[in-house]
């Protein structure tokens, strides 16, 4: 599977990663609804299970995958945005539809 990052976004998670909350932990995205051609995502902190593959960035941060979400979540791309409001968006470029949060 595979997940691409931006830099404004690796630098925000980069300090997601470093927050008490993140302790022993990675960053995962996951589906928060799926509409049949296209998902809605989030990111949530998680320790890998059977399911999940980790997907090293090219921005040398790692990702949680869950393999059983594969059609949606393989192939998406995580930025950072500080403009026109500052947030994430979170796309699979073949499914469509961007989530920004």
């Amino acid at each position: 599977m595979k997940c691409k990052i931006n830099r404004n976004a690796a630098k925000i998670m980069k300090e997601m990663l470093a927050s008490e909350e993140a302790r022993g932990q990675m960053l995962r995205v996951i589906v928060t609804e799926n509409h049949g051609n296209h998902a809605h995502y989030a990111l949530t902190f998680g320790t890998p299970t059977e399911h999940d593959e980790i997907v090293h960035t090219d921005k040398g941060i790692d990702v949680l995958l869950d393999t059983r979400d594969k059609e949606f979540l393989d192939g998406v791309w995580i930025q950072f945005f500080y403009v026109p409001e500052e947030g994430f968006d979170i796309v699979n470029p073949s499914k469509g539809h961007p989530n920004h949060f």
